[in-house]
């Protein structure tokens, strides 16, 4: 039957305290021993001496106290026969004995005395032998206990040490063969094994262990599998992608690119799969374009030796603590083409129309001359919608134009010194009508001694004109429009407020996209005027934006530099 762990080590406990046992026992045997041989010495033999020495005192004063010391003598004689332990020493007191009753009749003998003291020496005699055979025997049997005692502890301490050296064995080695094997489970070797043949609480373990293991080679087996499955699956998804497709984890490790970032890159699985970024970076300047550069613009690269055009998106997803993300190139070169065509279809279109509008407005006006003939209110009311509409036709057919110079990237710009004040005064005549018509109130406030601004007259003049025209249409009857130029560091700010509804946080960033309009707005427009204000500024290295507040009307500016 195999013991417990608990059982061994009290037994082992158990063990030690018995060697523990056996030792003093020795030791306490041997020094009863000792002691009690001391006692019967003292007893036996230290007494006789000590009564003779009384008795040789009381004969040595007999001559000067004769009653006192036979008293005396007669007392510690009467102790010594009491006291009769040695061989011969019975015949000696005996002797004593008779010799002192002869005394006690004639205290003077002399010779009686000497008789006494005869005996009394062999008394002494006997009693010292016996004190050297008793110090000898204890002498040996000293010398037999030290023996012994030392015999004992050299074994126990032999004992102890082989069992201090082993015992912790029985503990340590199954800890230490399972601490083994939790690293080799760590490190994903499954196929670790513990053998420990004790079927103790360590083999217990050791069994429980050696299952968990099966168990976990089990699974790592089948999850390898499912992993391989998923892995080919999720590398056919990425590869059936159209748009080129790169991922790379929290770490800036590469995790795949599919065939056609590949092609894009011009590298190979191994070049690129499993590397740190700023590896490849180095070594491919598109890869190094795409990483390093968050503009979402168009970009081209000639591929085949054909011009493409490409657009990058970042993607984010969440790992852990940190976000890995997915760079994907799609190709937008169709697109970009049919863009082109468009853009030159508008332009062939809006120029074609804008001479039969232009003559439309002529005869227009033609008609209205008295000297055409006379009209009626009817007519002549009809006429007026007539030249609205064809307004807001040439209107949005030169919005066109400009947008068709933007698009191409052909915007003809004639860049020269202006006044600020002249840019001002040019949007307000041509906004005039529309405002009081509202009966919209426009007021001017600029400063002295404004400097000349770079820039292009006649297009500042449109996007100022535009913010106007805007802040019209969205504030109420009645209600009033700043119009403001000022000089602020290197540039001249030219601004338009109205009080109206005013403009969302969340859509102010996109009021400058073309063909934006903000949800809800009752006001309809093309939404080209605030994209076309934004190329028109930029172009002539100038800033616009927006500041607004739901309530509290807006503010639309833009800079322009000082010469």
């Amino acid at each position: 039957m195999s013991l417990s762990v608990t059982k061994k080590i009290r037994l082992g406990t158990f063990f030690l305290f018995s060697l523990l046992i056996l030792t003093g026992g020795a030791g306490i045997f041997y020094t009863s021993t000792l002691k009690n041989e001391a006692r019967a010495v003292l007893k036996d033999n230290y007494e006789s001496l000590f009564f003779c020495q009384t008795m040789q005192q009381q004969i040595d004063s007999l001559e000067l106290q004769p009653e006192q010391s036979l008293t005396q003598f007669e007392i510690a004689l009467a102790a010594q026969e009491k006291n009769i332990t040695e061989p011969g020493e019975k015949l000696a007191t005996q002797n004593l004995r008779m010799l002192f009753d002869q005394l006690k009749a004639k205290p003077t003998d002399k010779a009686k005395s000497r008789l006494i003291e005869t005996e009394l020496q062999q008394i002494l005699r006997l009693n010292m032998l016996a004190i050297n055979n008793k110090n000898h025997k204890a002498q040996i049997t000293a010398e037999n206990a030290l023996t012994f005692i030392i015999s004992i502890v050299a074994i126990v301490f032999l004992i102890a040490f082989t069992f201090s050296m082993n015992f912790p064995a029985i503990v340590t080695n199954p800890i230490r063969h399972l601490s083994a094997a939790i690293k080799e489970i760590s490190n994903k070797n499954y196929k670790y094994r513990v053998r420990i043949d004790n079927k103790d609480e360590f083999g217990n373990l050791a069994d429980a262990f050696n299952s968990m293991a099966a168990r976990l080679e089990y699974f790592e087996s089948s999850n390898l599998n499912k992993l391989m499955f998923e892995k080919s699956r999720a590398e056919a998804v990425i590869n059936s992608l159209k748009d080129a497709s790169i991922g790379i984890d929290k770490n800036n490790i590469i995790l795949f690119a599919n065939h056609q970032a590949l092609h894009l890159l011009g590298l190979t699985t191994n070049e690129i799969v499993g590397k740190i970024v700023t590896e490849v970076s180095k070594s491919n300047d598109l890869f190094n374009f795409l990483i390093s550069n968050d503009s979402t613009a168009p970009f081209k690269i000639v591929v085949e030796n054909r011009k493409n055009y490409f657009i990058k998106e970042h993607i984010e997803v969440a790992q852990g603590e940190g976000n890995s993300k997915v760079i994907v190139v799609r190709n937008i070169t169709s697109f970009k083409e049919l863009d082109v065509a468009k853009t030159n279809f508008i332009a062939t279109i809006s120029h074609e129309l804008k001479t039969p509008l232009a003559a439309s407005d002529f005869s227009l006006k033609l008609l209205e001359d008295q000297r055409i003939g006379t009209l009626s209110e009817e007519q002549k009311e009809l006429i007026q919608n007539l030249k609205q509409d064809n307004q807001r036709i040439l209107k949005i057919i030169s919005e066109l134009l400009n947008m068709s110079q933007v698009e191409t990237g052909k915007i003809e710009l004639d860049v020269q010194s202006v006044n600020p004040y002249l840019i001002i005064d040019h949007a307000i005549e041509t906004i005039a009508t529309t405002a009081r018509e509202k009966k919209v109130e426009i007021r001017k406030k600029a400063d002295d001694n404004i400097p000349l601004v770079r820039a292009d007259a006649e297009k500042s003049t449109w996007v100022l004109n535009n913010f106007l025209t805007n802040a019209i249409k969205y504030s109420a009857e009645g209600a009033a429009i700043e119009v403001e130029a000022k000089k602020v560091n290197g540039s001249v700010q030219f601004s338009v407020r109205d009080f109206g509804p005013g403009i969302a946080k969340e859509y102010q960033s996109r009021l400058f996209e073309r063909y934006f309009q903000v949800p809800g707005s009752k006001a309809k427009g093309t939404g080209l005027g605030l994209g076309i204000s934004k190329e028109f500024i930029l172009a002539q290295k100038g800033k616009i934006w927006v500041e607004s507040e739901i309530g509290k009307g807006s503010l639309f500016l833009f800079s322009l530099p000082i010469i």
